[in-house]
Formats: C-alpha cells, sequence, structure tokens
C-alpha cells in the first residue's frame, strides 16, 4: 500500500458524502422482481443471488462497488415502498437459509456466514419496524448534502456516456428530493422531526448551493471531470451546457421547494432533544442500542460503564500533568490545551502535511504488528466548503473494491480552532492507519467470503477496531510528545464520555445544553466540537456508544490472550484473528479469538 496525498486548497475540495465517522452506502433502490434461487444450490450461490437482488434495488450501491453499468445514469427509488422491498428480500433470503441450511452440517466457514446472515437479518427487522423514526434532513445524515457529495466523489466520469450518466443524475436530483421531501413532510406531520436548532445547518447547506448558481459544487465538479476527458471541445461544450440546463430545470426548482419544507418545519419543530420525545422511543432507542453494540446491556449499564471508564482516563491524564509540570486542577489544564495557541495550526496545509507524516510513519512500522496489510492507497481530503459548517470533524471513505477509488481519510478544516494538534496522532491513527483503512481494506480484499461480509459492517466491531488502533499506535512506539498521548487519552475519554451523554440525551433526557455542560466540565475538547459533538448524538441516536463498547471488547481478548499464552502471544496473529473474518458481532469476535488461542496453544 501507498499513502497518496491530495490537499486541496480550494473551497471546494472533492470529498465523499459520509456524515458518520465512516460513510455507509445508501440502501435506497427500486422494487423489482427476484426470482429464488434454486434451493439444491450451496449457501455461497444463496448469499451471491441476493448479493445480486440488493445491487439491483440500490443503483447507488453499485456506483460505491464500482460497477458502472445501465444503471450508472440512475439514483433508484428513495421511497418507503423500496426500503420495504429490501427489507423482504433480506427477511425471504435469511428464511430460505434457514429452511434449507441446517447450521451443524455446514463447512466451518459457511457456519460463519450463516450465522453472522440470520444476526443481520435480525437486527435489521428489528431496526426495520423504527424506520420512520430517522430524520432524513439533519447536519449529520441529510440528504441535502449527501447526495450533492455522491456525485462528487463516487461518480467517476471517464469517458462521455459517464458524463451522460452524471447529466442524467443531476437531471434525476428533481424526482429524488421530491420523494424525499413528501417522506420528510410525512414524517413531521406525524411528529418525527429534529429539533429546531437543527434546521439552520440544514438550510445553509442548500443555501449555499442555490446561491452558487452555476458555481455551485456539483457544476463546478462536472466540469473539472469532462475538462480532462480526451474528446473535442464541442463535445465538452454541450456536455457542460447540458448538465448547467439539468441543474437548473430540476435540480434547482426541487432545492428551492427543499428549502420552502425546511422552513415550514422549523417553524414547529420540537425543542426537546432526546428521541424519548417519540412515542415509542424508549423501545426505539434500546433497539438502536442493541443494533449497534451487538449487545443487550442497557442504557443504564452503558451510562454507567462510561462514568467509570471517565474516572480512569482522568487518573491517566493526571498523570501527564505531572510529567509536563502543569499546576492547577485537570479542568485548568483542559482550559490550557484548548485555548492556547501552541496547540492549534494556522494553516489548513500545515495540519494535513503533518497527518500525512503521521500516517506514513505509521506505514512503516506497520509490518511488525500486522500480518495482513492494506492493498489499496489511502489519501487525505479537507471537507469541501458546502457543507463544511455542518459535517462532522473527521471520517473515513472505503476503497472501491476494483481499485478505482482509494481509501480516503477526511479532515474538517472548516474551523482550525475545532482541531487540535494534540489531537492529530489520535486521529489519523483511528481513521487511517492502523484504523479504518487497514480494516476496511482487508474487508473489502476479502474475496473468499459472501459479498454481505465483504461489504457490509458492524459499528461495534469497526468503530471499536478505529478507538483500538488509537491506543495501539502507543504500543508501536507513537506519541512521543507527552501532549499528543494527552490527546490519545482525550480522544479516548471523548468516547467514554460518548457513552454518558449519548444515554443522558436519549435515556435521561438531558437538554442539549446539559450534554453540552457535561462534555466542558470532563473533557479538553474546543467550545466549537464539543457542541457539534452533542448535536451529532442527538440526530444519530445510539451510534456513538459503539466505539468504547467495541474497544473495551478487543482490550478484554487481547488481555485474555496475553495472559493464556504468555510467551506464545502473538500481536500479529491476534489481529489475523480480529480482522481476517470481516465484521463480526462482538460474540462472535470473542469466539474467533478463543479459536486461534486454543490453535496457538497446540503449537
Amino acid at each position: 500500500m501507498k499513502l497518496a496525498r491530495l490537499i486541496t486548497a480550494s473551497t471546494a475540495a472533492m470529498t465523499i458524502a459520509a456524515c458518520a465517522p465512516y460513510a455507509q452506502e445508501p440502501a435506497a433502490g427500486v422494487p423489482v422482481a427476484v426470482e429464488a434461487p434454486d434451493e439444491s444450490q450451496d449457501l455461497s450461490a444463496l448469499f451471491e443471488e441476493y448479493d445480486q437482488a440488493q445491487l439491483a434495488l440500490s443503483p447507488l450501491s453499485k456506483s460505491y462497488r464500482g460497477i458502472r453499468d445501465e444503471d450508472y445514469a440512475r439514483w433508484g427509488d428513495f421511497s418507503d415502498a423500496a426500503e420495504i422491498a429490501s427489507q423482504e428480500l433480506t427477511q425471504s433470503t435469511a428464511a430460505r437459509m434457514r429452511e434449507n441450511f441446517a447450521l451443524a452440517e455446514l463447512p466451518e466457514e459457511d457456519q460463519l456466514s450463516y450465522r453472522l446472515f440470520d444476526a443481520m437479518a435480525e437486527r435489521s427487522a428489528a431496526r426495520f419496524a423504527y424506520r420512520r423514526n430517522g430524520y432524513i434532513f439533519d447536519q449529520m445524515n441529510g440528504s441535502q448534502s449527501g447526495l450533492p457529495a455522491f456525485l462528487i466523489n463516487i461518480h467517476r466520469v471517464s469517458n462521455t456516456q459517464q458524463a451522460a450518466a452524471y447529466v442524467s443524475r443531476i437531471e434525476g436530483l428533481g424526482d429524488v428530493l421530491d420523494t424525499l421531501i413528501a417522506e420528510s413532510r410525512s414524517r413531521a406531520n406525524a411528529g418525527v422531526m429534529p429539533p429546531d436548532w437543527v434546521y439552520p445547518y440544514v438550510i445553509s447547506d442548500i443555501e449555499n448551493l442555490l446561491a452558487a448558481g452555476d458555481d455551485n459544487a456539483v457544476l463546478e465538479d462536472f466540469r473539472e471531470k469532462v475538462t480532462v476527458l480526451e474528446i473535442d471541445d464541442e463535445t465538452k461544450t454541450d456536455l457542460v451546457e447540458s448538465a448547467e440546463a439539468a441543474w437548473q430545470q430540476s435540480a434547482r426548482p426541487a432545492y428551492e421547494r427543499l428549502l420552502a419544507e425546511m422552513k415550514r418545519q422549523q417553524q414547529i419543530a420540537p425543542t426537546d432533544d432526546g428521541v424519548w420525545r417519540l412515542d415509542d422511543g424508549a423501545a426505539y432507542y434500546q433497539t438502536l442500542l442493541k443494533s449497534y453494540t451487538t449487545t443487550d446491556l442497557t442504557a443504564d449499564e452503558i451510562h454507567n460503564i462510561g462514568l467509570r471508564e471517565v474516572e480512569r482516563i482522568h487518573g491517566e491524564m493526571r498523570e501527564i500533568m505531572d510529567e509536563v509540570g502543569f499546576e492547577g486542577s485537570l479542568q485548568d489544564f483542559f482550559q490550557y490545551t484548548r485555548t492556547n495557541d501552541r496547540f492549534f495550526y494556522e494553516t489548513r496545509e500545515a495540519y494535513l502535511a503533518d497527518a500525512e507524516a503521521k500516517l506514513e510513519a505509521m506505514e512503516e512500522k506497520l509490518p511488525q504488528f500486522f500480518a495482513t496489510l492494506p492493498t489499496d492507497p489511502l489519501v487525505i481530503k479537507p471537507v469541501e466548503a458546502f457543507r463544511e459548517k455542518s459535517a462532522g470533524k473527521a471520517f473515513y471513505q472505503r476503497p472501491a473494491p476494483d481499485g478505482s477509488r482509494p481509501g480516503t481519510y477526511y479532515v474538517n478544516l472548516y474551523n482550525l480552532r475545532d482541531m487540535s494538534k494534540n489531537e492529530l496522532e489520535a486521529l489519523a491513527y483511528h481513521e487511517g492507519l492502523p484504523g479504518h483503512h487497514l480494516q476496511l481494506s482487508i474487508q473489502t480484499q476479502l474475496g473468499e467470503v459472501p459479498p454481505f461480509r465483504r461489504f457490509g459492517g458492524i459499528t461495534a466491531y469497526s468503530e471499536g477496531w478505529g478507538l483500538y488502533s488509537e491506543e495501539l499506535g502507543k504500543d508501536m512506539g507513537f506519541y512521543t510528545d507527552p501532549y499528543s498521548d494527552f490527546g490519545r487519552l482525550g480522544m479516548e475519554l471523548w468516547r467514554a464520555c460518548r457513552l454518558v451523554v449519548d444515554t443522558g440525551i436519549h435515556h435521561k433526557r438531558w437538554s442539549r445544553e446539559e450534554a453540552i455542560q457535561y462534555l466542558t466540565d470532563n473533557t479538553p475538547n474546543p467550545d466549537g466540537d464539543i457542541r457539534k459533538a452533542i448535536e451529532r448524538y442527538i440526530v444519530y441516536p445510539g451510534q456513538a456508544t459503539a466505539y468504547m463498547i467495541g474497544k473495551l471488547k478487543i482490550m478484554e481478548l487481547r488481555d485474555r490472550a496475553r495472559q493464556e499464552l504468555g510467551e506464545d502471544f502473538d500481536i500479529r496473529g491476534f489481529h489475523d484473528a480480529i480482522l481476517t473474518s470481516g465484521p463480526v458481532p462482538l460474540d462472535i469476535m470473542e469466539e474467533n479469538v478463543e479459536k486461534w488461542i486454543a490453535g496457538a496453544k497446540q503449537g
């Protein structure tokens, strides 16, 4: 793997429409007739049939995979009917699997695939019952910015046909947005909408696109992609003019309709923040916790784990205070590190250059700790201007399986005072190496496992690995500056506090202001960082709890393996036991490690 550098000074830098720590591929699609697989086929054939049927439902998923066929010009169906069709496909496939295959009679690897699909279908069914509790337009997952970012970062243009497909997707934005507006209006009228403070962010994204006219980020991107094509100038001009006409005739009027609907909803939006305010909010939240953590932990149990971990990490931070000779309380030290100019960059270019240097140093050391290495290149990009005000601070987009798109680590440099030098190392290790990029590159290249395992995800596994990777960096000899190690602890503390504030907001009925105050009192993060984080947890309930729960399980398993194997413990083998299965629920992760320990004992 080679670390590539892509630092764009332009405020319209190209990025992906990711809105969680790393992007989740859209599941929308068009209902199609799916022929049931021949029951005499083996299990892998059933999963392949399922994958092809899912791709037929979702042109966007095809694009993420690098598949550019007749659907490349389409968005697909974003209606509730399409969600129902996708869910019916998943559940009918699971039913056929259970009916036609005896788990105990399958080969070992097929047994794992069976169990993983079965568990995935159960999680999907549980969440599906609450699908209309989600927010369609918000500052984290909102389609108002996600759709343009998809065009900019996923829709490649290598020839005239793909350029024409891009134009067709611009033209199709009108119908897609109208479908989403209607669903958002229906949910809002039923009382399901984000809190009132979310709307200025969404409205800002929309107004940024509208105010830019023909210089908006989508059309700028299209012009750049067409410019480098080896075609005659007349064809280039025709393509650009077609794109501009499609924007003006379809996309722009739809965005104007969306703006009007968002302003309407803003007037009736609730002031309470947690999902407890929904009629089925308590059951909805517990379902989300179970899905994201793959455990049966209750909200109260997760809250208490967070409190315990916060206390532990505070103790380790006080040791660093003593090391650097700081006099005062821990809160005084927090205030010093969040406000002193020495801990912040003056330019975006300086931040990106330092992040690249840390990742290059990490890449060189990977073979000492990993037997299986990523094969995809990694690039670093800043978030593009039209959505950087609302987007998260950092996230990752996985590579395309055909090598046509690298893994990408995105950093939000809208406000450099929200991006502390102290956290740079931990953030780069989490999102890049040995975190999401290493894990997802390995997963994407698992060619012998069913597609749902290669391309699916389990949050506690992936985000647990990302957080584990931050601490692994210390084991590998990094964080030589005590302030950088303090930043690492600050990032871990951040995830511990998430257990407290996420459950506080959605279970204990904390307000946004109460949650912000908790992070202010207990973390060294800047005010803007704190506010943006709490606003993320409010519109993305439950997801933030998966990081620490997953990491604690990986650390528990590593400690157990070291204790049982003693001098025979091999960190490279342990990492293979975690990574080479692809994402698994935490109970199956534990089984995999126990199996590896048993094998290591036998020599």
